[in-house]
């Protein structure tokens, strides 16, 4: 489920480059939002899948709209308007190193040493990815600021989703955070984007990417994202993301040409690797699970 999440983010970047052809940043987020909503609605009614929030969850469900898609995707949009692309990519690649960090004050998950060697080997390979070409690291400190409010977001975004999906069904948690998504940006849009949204005429690729946005990006893979959140922990799930920017430069060599060099190509497995260090002993604890499950039985 980890995996196809971040092959569907990954994705994404290539959506993305299309639609801000003709969208800005917040027109693309809000529509997209907007179209995550109506599916996972009509999904949950024809399913019956409905769950309704229970007023004491509410706030759990604003904080993490909150932090994101909304703070994660101001800090990580306007970070980018005062800092390079390259040193963009680093800090929020930083993530998955900072999390355990910040998660075993909220809960008790740990790392072994041999798994905390693959996430920093994990790390180590994104970087070989983002610096196999020539790379420029600049930006300020207001720049710095907002990539740093991204990566808190992201973080304490996954708390907050892994305290609700105890009681509710992925599928429910994506819908109601986007369509509070949908009203954290409708003042965004309506201030700087709506007179210029509405005089444009968007192509059928660009209806085309955005509906793969809404569909893929913003509801499948956070719906794919919070399943792993709950079987997996948080730390370990946001080790995954490290394969974001892999499937983003396989994808961007399938259809934007990019070319493919030695070094990222070792950085490539040099990721992978690292993924499986950090999964060895959860192999165990599974194999250890479905022993004394079947000695029960027996």
């Amino acid at each position: 489920m980890a995996v196809v999440a971040m092959l569907f983010w990954g994705m994404s970047f290539i959506w993305t480059k299309i639609v801000f052809e003709t969208y800005s940043p917040v027109t693309t987020i809000f529509v997209r939002l907007i179209i995550s909503v109506v599916v996972l609605f009509l999904f949950v009614l024809i399913t019956r899948r409905y769950q309704r929030i229970n007023k004491k969850d509410f706030r759990y469900f604003f904080l993490s709209s909150l932090f994101n898609p909304f703070l994660y995707f101001i800090g990580e949009n306007y970070g980018l308007q005062h800092v390079s692309a390259s040193l963009t990519a680093v800090i929020i690649s930083t993530i998955p190193v900072i999390t355990p960090f910040i998660v075993v004050f909220f809960y008790n998950e740990k790392l072994t040493r041999l798994n905390f060697g693959g996430l920093l080997l994990s790390f180590a390979g994104v970087l070989i990815i983002i610096f196999s070409d020539r790379v420029i690291l600049e930006g300020n400190v207001l720049g710095l600021i907002f990539l740093l409010m991204a990566v808190v977001s992201s973080i304490f975004y996954t708390i907050f989703v892994k305290k609700l999906s105890v009681t509710y069904k992925p599928v429910n948690i994506i819908m109601w955070q986007n369509l509070i998504g949908v009203f954290l940006f409708f003042p965004l849009f309506l201030a700087f984007d709506i007179d210029e949204t509405i005089t444009v005429v968007p192509g059928q690729k660009t209806i085309l990417s955005l509906v793969m946005l809404g569909i893929f990006a913003s509801s499948a893979a956070f719906i794919l994202y919070v399943y792993a959140i709950k079987h997996l922990g948080i730390i370990k799930t946001n080790l995954y993301t490290n394969l974001i920017p892999v499937f983003a430069f396989l994808f961007a060599f399938m259809f934007l040409g990019e070319k493919i060099t030695l070094l990222r190509i070792v950085g490539l497995v040099i990721v992978l690797f690292g993924i499986i260090l950090s999964e060895i002993n959860r192999g165990k604890e599974l194999q250890l699970k479905h022993g004394s499950e079947n000695n029960e039985n027996q």
